[in-house]
């Protein structure tokens, strides 16, 4: 049986985190494991019923811990701002925000709410237009957002002829373009960070390859059983080959969002061969992720697809 590294949490006793897709898998651990270091856990969740049965697991094992689900489909930037206002009008900062939600190649070419390809919109721009109306809370609380990409983002770049894939769709290059916007923009939020003051700092997460849903059989994008990549990334990772366990890929984020001595504008995820599985650890910044003109322009194309300037002051 693999063996799951430690990672102590310092203690998050008076601090507020926001985790996306907190409901099951990885984003479950996550949520987990912040709330027993005492933070208070907000849990956005499209399904309240997996979101109701993940707060009554946590308290289950955790009687003291504070978890308080909110409603938030990611594919829909009408939620993501309706969330936003209600976290707005109740005025208290945010402290942790990590962004971990996402869909993988669904089986044939889908799109949001918003008419944008489901990964884009989903993995992407969801959390642009979150991050976008939360920054006035994160601001205020000095947070750090932690950005949960992916090994597919190691290659590939951005489809500017076609960002939706229309015309070509390629579900495993459309979720690989879907990670590097979403790294690409945390990168930049790190850099106009400290440029223009906000007191935010922005970290990368990866949680490198691990048997989760990501791959399994999910109805809500019409995928009825796993894919048969599940079946040999749950072999290799029983036996602790190369690859992970749900609990060791949540490590990654955990650190990035919580160690003292994780830096701004680094990536993070596990020290095993080839960063599949392993220990939390600094990891070399992917090459599609290195140019910082392509990141002030998937930060501008983002700002004018989502329909909100993305700033401390810009939402009232």
């Amino acid at each position: 049986m693999p063996r799951t590294p430690h990672l102590t949490l310092p203690d998050l006793t008076g601090r507020r985190a926001l985790v996306t897709g907190g409901s099951d898998g990885i984003g479950l651990g996550i949520a987990r494991r912040l709330a027993v270091a005492g933070a208070e856990v907000l849990l956005p969740v499209r399904n309240r019923a997996k979101g109701d049965a993940a707060v009554a697991r946590i308290r289950r094992e955790h009687p003291a811990a504070r978890v308080v689900l909110h409603d938030l489909d990611l594919a829909s930037l009408q939620s993501a701002a309706a969330l936003g206002d209600r976290l707005r009008a109740d005025g208290r900062p945010l402290h942790l925000l990590v962004n971990n939600a996402g869909v993988m190649t669904p089986p044939d070419r889908q799109t949001t709410a918003d008419g944008f390809e489901l990964q884009l919109g989903t993995n992407h721009l969801g959390h642009v237009a979150l991050v976008a109306h939360l920054l006035p809370l994160l601001s205020a609380g000095r947070a750090r957002v932690t950005s949960q990409i992916s090994v597919a983002a190691r290659s590939g770049a951005m489809h500017w002829d076609d960002l939706n894939w229309e015309t070509s769709y390629d579900g495993r290059r459309a979720y690989g373009q879907s990670k590097i916007a979403f790294g690409l923009f945390a990168l930049e939020l790190e850099r106009r960070s400290q440029a223009g003051g906000w007191g935010i700092t922005s970290v990368l997460s990866h949680p490198g390859v691990a048997p989760t849903s990501l791959l399994g059989a999910r109805a809500e994008i019409g995928r009825t059983s796993d894919t048969p990549q599940m079946g040999v990334i749950r072999w290799l990772s029983r036996r602790g080959v190369l690859l992970g366990t749900a609990e060791s890929a949540a490590l990654p984020a955990l650190y990035a969002a919580t160690s003292p001595q994780a830096r701004g504008g680094r990536l993070y995820g596990p020290d095993g061969p080839g960063n599949l599985g392993g220990g939390p650890a600094e990891n070399a910044m992917y090459r599609p992720l290195r140019d910082p003109a392509e990141a002030e322009r998937v930060w501008r194309v983002s700002e004018q697809l989502v329909g909100v300037p993305v700033a401390p002051a810009a939402v009232v």
